[in-house]
């Protein structure tokens, strides 16, 4: 029991550093690729090289630890915490299940318009919109916990950047640096869930 809550407390670091490292390393593979210019997922797009690796790595590895996370967040959050923290979690449960959908659903680049390309479109459009308003009920359903309060204003911060990120700055900067901020700080608030996790619970 002990093992698997450490492993927990471990699995929103972990998710971070795959993600990272995979978009590294696969970019650096792949001959004119720009992480400033180019979307994350054009890596994993059909008829690219070694696509099916890169989704596995990059979004569905690192979706399935943030799904339990996100879980074992739900699962430990104040028992007399009200609806608001309860939906919120389920929110970003969901939301670590869209991220794994963006890598079974690949992009299609020779149609940006076609059906797989929108079955993508629409896995990255539920990743943030159910994040963001779900960090914020997390928010404001924990922050009345004295052991949660940072967790909850650190939760805020994360969702705002990603709705900045992904909907406002691609008119301001380079889309691929703005999707990678919103990816960074969904990953940075994953690994402070995990650590809020054993925090919370007690657990070294």
């Amino acid at each position: 029991m002990e093992s698997g809550m450490r492993y927990l407390r471990l699995a929103g670091v972990a998710a971070a550093l795959i993600f990272v490292l995979t978009l590294v390393g696969f970019g650096a593979a792949l001959d004119g690729y720009l992480q400033s210019v180019y979307p994350v997922a054009l890596l994993g797009a059909r008829g690219f090289p070694n696509a099916t690796a890169f989704n596995l790595l990059a979004f569905v590895l690192p979706g399935m630890m943030a799904a339990a996370v996100t879980l074992a967040l739900r699962l430990r959050l104040p028992r007399n915490a009200d609806w608001l923290p309860r939906i919120g979690a389920q929110l970003v449960f969901l939301s670590a299940l869209a991220f794994i959908a963006m890598g079974l659903l690949p992009l299609d680049p020779r149609d940006l318009e076609s059906e797989a390309s929108r079955f993508h479109g629409t896995a990255w459009m539920m990743w943030c919109l159910a994040f963001v308003p779900g960090a914020c009920l997390l928010a404001a359903g924990l922050r009345q916990f004295p052991e949660w309060r940072l967790f909850a204003r650190l939760s805020v911060f994360a969702a705002m950047i990603v709705l900045v990120a992904a909907f406002l700055l691609t008119s301001v900067i380079a889309a691929g640096i703005a999707q990678r901020l919103a990816f960074a700080a969904w990953l940075a608030w994953l690994a402070l869930a995990g650590w809020q996790h054993g925090a919370a619970t007690g657990k070294p």
